[in-house]
Protein backbone atom coordinates (compact mmCIF):
# COMPACT_ATOMS: atom_id res chain seq x y z
CA UNK A 1 0.00 0.00 0.00
CA UNK A 2 1.30 3.44 -0.95
CA UNK A 3 0.34 6.81 0.46
CA UNK A 4 -0.97 9.04 -2.32
CA UNK A 5 -1.73 12.77 -2.38
CA UNK A 6 -4.29 13.71 -5.02
CA UNK A 7 -3.62 17.39 -5.68
CA UNK A 8 -6.39 19.51 -7.19
CA UNK A 9 -5.08 22.98 -8.14
CA UNK A 10 -7.91 25.51 -8.13
CA UNK A 11 -8.41 29.12 -9.11
CA UNK A 12 -11.83 30.69 -8.47
CA UNK A 13 -13.65 27.35 -8.41
CA UNK A 14 -16.00 27.85 -5.46
CA UNK A 15 -18.99 26.77 -7.56
CA UNK A 16 -17.67 23.28 -8.41
CA UNK A 17 -15.07 22.46 -5.76
CA UNK A 18 -17.27 20.75 -3.17
CA UNK A 19 -19.01 18.53 -5.72
CA UNK A 20 -15.74 17.57 -7.44
CA UNK A 21 -14.10 16.70 -4.13
CA UNK A 22 -17.11 14.63 -3.05
CA UNK A 23 -17.08 12.68 -6.30
CA UNK A 24 -13.34 12.09 -6.07
CA UNK A 25 -13.54 11.04 -2.44
CA UNK A 26 -16.29 8.56 -3.28
CA UNK A 27 -14.13 6.99 -5.98
CA UNK A 28 -11.05 6.79 -3.77
CA UNK A 29 -13.02 5.18 -0.95
CA UNK A 30 -13.84 2.35 -3.34
CA UNK A 31 -10.10 1.73 -3.86
CA UNK A 32 -8.60 0.97 -0.43
CA UNK A 33 -5.44 -0.53 -1.94
CA UNK A 34 -3.73 2.82 -1.30
CA UNK A 35 -3.88 5.43 1.45
CA UNK A 36 -5.44 8.50 -0.18
CA UNK A 37 -5.51 12.18 0.70
CA UNK A 38 -6.95 15.00 -1.39
CA UNK A 39 -4.98 18.26 -1.34
CA UNK A 40 -6.88 21.29 -2.58
CA UNK A 41 -4.17 23.70 -3.74
CA UNK A 42 -5.87 27.09 -3.76
CA UNK A 43 -4.00 29.12 -6.35
CA UNK A 44 -4.48 32.84 -5.50
CA UNK A 45 -8.26 32.65 -5.84
CA UNK A 46 -10.20 35.86 -5.35
CA UNK A 47 -13.56 34.23 -4.62
CA UNK A 48 -14.59 31.87 -1.77
CA UNK A 49 -12.55 28.90 -3.01
CA UNK A 50 -10.20 28.90 -0.01
CA UNK A 51 -13.13 29.13 2.38
CA UNK A 52 -14.76 26.11 0.72
CA UNK A 53 -11.46 24.20 0.84
CA UNK A 54 -11.03 24.88 4.55
CA UNK A 55 -14.61 23.80 5.23
CA UNK A 56 -13.94 20.52 3.44
CA UNK A 57 -10.72 20.08 5.44
CA UNK A 58 -12.68 20.47 8.69
CA UNK A 59 -15.39 18.11 7.47
CA UNK A 60 -12.93 15.38 6.44
CA UNK A 61 -9.94 15.66 8.81
CA UNK A 62 -6.90 13.77 7.59
CA UNK A 63 -8.54 12.99 4.28
CA UNK A 64 -8.67 16.47 2.76
CA UNK A 65 -6.08 19.21 3.19
CA UNK A 66 -6.44 22.85 2.17
CA UNK A 67 -3.21 24.37 0.85
CA UNK A 68 -3.08 28.09 0.14
CA UNK A 69 -0.62 29.24 -2.55
CA UNK A 70 -0.85 33.05 -2.81
CA UNK A 71 0.86 33.27 -6.22
CA UNK A 72 -1.13 32.47 -9.36
CA UNK A 73 0.09 29.72 -11.67
CA UNK A 74 -0.65 25.99 -11.90
CA UNK A 75 3.06 25.20 -11.98
CA UNK A 76 3.81 26.96 -8.72
CA UNK A 77 0.80 25.32 -7.06
CA UNK A 78 2.06 21.87 -8.07
CA UNK A 79 5.62 22.71 -7.04
CA UNK A 80 4.53 23.70 -3.53
CA UNK A 81 2.08 20.80 -3.13
CA UNK A 82 4.42 18.09 -4.40
CA UNK A 83 7.58 19.26 -2.65
CA UNK A 84 5.85 19.62 0.73
CA UNK A 85 3.95 16.33 0.50
CA UNK A 86 4.94 13.38 2.73
CA UNK A 87 3.19 10.92 0.39
CA UNK A 88 4.97 8.16 -1.54
CA UNK A 89 3.25 9.28 -4.74
CA UNK A 90 1.72 12.60 -5.74
CA UNK A 91 -0.67 13.14 -8.60
CA UNK A 92 -2.75 16.02 -9.84
CA UNK A 93 -5.93 16.38 -11.82
CA UNK A 94 -8.13 19.25 -12.89
CA UNK A 95 -11.07 20.24 -10.71
CA UNK A 96 -13.49 19.90 -13.63
CA UNK A 97 -12.83 16.13 -13.64
CA UNK A 98 -12.54 16.16 -17.42
CA UNK A 99 -10.44 13.00 -17.12
CA UNK A 100 -12.46 9.98 -16.04
CA UNK A 101 -11.67 9.08 -12.43
CA UNK A 102 -11.56 5.41 -13.44
CA UNK A 103 -8.04 6.00 -14.81
CA UNK A 104 -6.53 6.88 -11.41
CA UNK A 105 -5.39 3.31 -10.60
CA UNK A 106 -3.63 3.01 -13.98
CA UNK A 107 -1.82 6.27 -13.19
CA UNK A 108 -0.85 5.40 -9.62
CA UNK A 109 -0.24 1.64 -9.50
CA UNK A 110 2.94 1.55 -11.67
CA UNK A 111 4.52 4.24 -9.48
CA UNK A 112 3.48 2.55 -6.25
CA UNK A 113 5.03 -0.69 -7.53
CA UNK A 114 8.23 1.17 -8.55
CA UNK A 115 7.69 0.25 -12.20
CA UNK A 116 7.74 3.91 -13.32
CA UNK A 117 8.77 7.31 -11.97
CA UNK A 118 6.34 9.62 -13.75
CA UNK A 119 2.94 8.77 -15.25
CA UNK A 120 0.87 11.01 -17.48
CA UNK A 121 -2.57 10.87 -19.05
CA UNK A 122 -2.86 11.23 -22.80
CA UNK A 123 -5.86 12.31 -24.84
CA UNK A 124 -4.08 11.71 -28.13
CA UNK A 125 -3.28 7.99 -27.88
CA UNK A 126 -5.15 5.71 -30.27
CA UNK A 127 -6.86 4.08 -27.27
CA UNK A 128 -8.00 7.41 -25.77
CA UNK A 129 -11.59 8.62 -26.03
CA UNK A 130 -12.07 12.38 -26.12
CA UNK A 131 -14.85 14.88 -26.65
CA UNK A 132 -13.57 18.35 -27.48
CA UNK A 133 -13.77 21.12 -30.04
CA UNK A 134 -11.94 20.99 -33.36
CA UNK A 135 -9.97 24.12 -32.40
CA UNK A 136 -8.67 22.61 -29.19
CA UNK A 137 -7.89 19.29 -30.88
CA UNK A 138 -5.97 21.01 -33.67
CA UNK A 139 -3.92 23.17 -31.31
CA UNK A 140 -3.08 20.19 -29.07
CA UNK A 141 -2.01 18.05 -32.02
CA UNK A 142 0.10 20.88 -33.40
CA UNK A 143 1.72 21.55 -30.02
CA UNK A 144 2.70 17.91 -29.56
CA UNK A 145 4.16 17.87 -33.08
CA UNK A 146 6.29 20.92 -32.20
CA UNK A 147 7.37 19.36 -28.89
CA UNK A 148 8.44 16.17 -30.61
CA UNK A 149 10.16 17.97 -33.49
CA UNK A 150 11.95 20.80 -31.68
CA UNK A 151 12.41 19.35 -28.20
CA UNK A 152 12.50 15.62 -28.89
CA UNK A 153 9.83 14.80 -26.30
CA UNK A 154 8.61 11.27 -26.93
CA UNK A 155 5.05 11.53 -25.62
CA UNK A 156 1.68 11.74 -27.31
CA UNK A 157 0.24 14.41 -24.98
CA UNK A 158 2.15 16.73 -22.64
CA UNK A 159 -0.62 18.99 -21.37
CA UNK A 160 -3.33 16.66 -20.11
CA UNK A 161 -4.17 17.70 -16.54
CA UNK A 162 -3.65 14.21 -15.16
CA UNK A 163 -0.16 13.27 -13.96
CA UNK A 164 1.60 11.49 -11.12
CA UNK A 165 5.14 11.30 -9.80
CA UNK A 166 7.04 9.34 -7.15
CA UNK A 167 8.30 11.39 -4.20
CA UNK A 168 11.97 10.73 -4.94
CA UNK A 169 11.52 11.75 -8.58
CA UNK A 170 9.60 14.88 -7.56
CA UNK A 171 12.40 16.03 -5.27
CA UNK A 172 14.99 15.46 -8.00
CA UNK A 173 13.08 16.93 -10.96
CA UNK A 174 10.59 19.57 -9.80
CA UNK A 175 13.25 22.01 -8.48
CA UNK A 176 14.75 22.02 -12.00
CA UNK A 177 11.48 23.15 -13.62
CA UNK A 178 11.50 26.93 -14.09
CA UNK A 179 8.01 27.48 -15.47
CA UNK A 180 5.30 28.31 -12.92
CA UNK A 181 2.30 28.26 -15.23
CA UNK A 182 1.05 25.96 -17.99
CA UNK A 183 4.40 24.90 -19.49
CA UNK A 184 5.25 23.24 -16.17
CA UNK A 185 3.89 19.88 -17.39
CA UNK A 186 5.87 19.83 -20.63
CA UNK A 187 9.06 21.00 -18.95
CA UNK A 188 8.75 18.34 -16.26
CA UNK A 189 8.34 15.58 -18.86
CA UNK A 190 11.26 16.89 -20.91
CA UNK A 191 13.56 17.00 -17.89
CA UNK A 192 12.41 13.55 -16.75
CA UNK A 193 12.97 12.04 -20.21
CA UNK A 194 16.37 13.68 -20.65
CA UNK A 195 17.51 12.34 -17.30
CA UNK A 196 16.41 8.79 -17.98
CA UNK A 197 13.45 8.63 -15.63
CA UNK A 198 10.84 5.99 -16.42
CA UNK A 199 7.70 7.47 -18.02
CA UNK A 200 4.36 5.66 -18.19
CA UNK A 201 1.64 6.75 -20.60
CA UNK A 202 -2.03 6.26 -19.66
CA UNK A 203 -4.69 6.61 -22.38
CA UNK A 204 -7.75 8.33 -20.92
CA UNK A 205 -11.38 9.13 -21.50
CA UNK A 206 -11.57 12.91 -21.48
CA UNK A 207 -14.47 15.35 -21.95
CA UNK A 208 -13.89 19.04 -22.54
CA UNK A 209 -15.25 21.38 -19.88
CA UNK A 210 -17.02 24.34 -21.53
CA UNK A 211 -16.27 26.41 -18.39
CA UNK A 212 -12.52 25.84 -18.58
CA UNK A 213 -10.19 28.58 -17.26
CA UNK A 214 -7.56 27.71 -19.86
CA UNK A 215 -7.05 30.25 -22.67
CA UNK A 216 -5.81 27.81 -25.26
CA UNK A 217 -4.08 30.22 -27.68
CA UNK A 218 -2.37 32.19 -24.90
CA UNK A 219 -1.28 28.96 -23.28
CA UNK A 220 0.10 27.66 -26.57
CA UNK A 221 2.20 30.82 -26.98
CA UNK A 222 3.58 30.44 -23.44
CA UNK A 223 4.46 26.86 -24.24
CA UNK A 224 6.31 27.84 -27.40
CA UNK A 225 8.36 30.36 -25.44
CA UNK A 226 9.18 27.63 -22.95
CA UNK A 227 10.40 25.32 -25.72
CA UNK A 228 12.69 28.00 -27.12
CA UNK A 229 14.04 28.71 -23.62
CA UNK A 230 15.02 25.07 -23.18
CA UNK A 231 16.53 24.90 -26.67
CA UNK A 232 18.63 27.96 -25.92
CA UNK A 233 19.70 27.05 -22.41
CA UNK A 234 19.57 23.27 -22.48
CA UNK A 235 17.66 20.77 -20.39
CA UNK A 236 19.05 20.55 -16.84
CA UNK A 237 20.59 17.28 -15.77
CA UNK A 238 19.46 15.93 -12.42
CA UNK A 239 22.10 14.68 -10.00
CA UNK A 240 20.18 11.94 -8.21
CA UNK A 241 20.58 12.26 -4.47
CA UNK A 242 23.09 15.09 -4.75
CA UNK A 243 20.67 18.02 -4.81
CA UNK A 244 22.61 19.54 -7.70
CA UNK A 245 22.16 19.99 -11.43
CA UNK A 246 24.22 20.83 -14.47
CA UNK A 247 23.20 22.27 -17.81
CA UNK A 248 23.04 19.95 -20.77
CA UNK A 249 22.75 21.41 -24.24
CA UNK A 250 20.71 19.63 -26.91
Amino acid sequence: MASVDVVIPVYNEEHVLADSVARTLGFLDAHPEHQWRIVVANNASTDRTLEVAKRLEDEYPGRIAALHVPVKGRGIALRVAWLTSPADVCMYMDVDLSTDLAHIPALIDPLAANEADVAYGTRLHRDSVTQRSFKREFISQSYVFILRTLAGLKVTDAQCGFKAIRRDAAHALVPLVKDTRWFFDSELLLIAQKNGYRLREVPVKWDEDPDTRVHIVQTAMEDLRGIWRLRAGGVPRAMRGAGESTREFP
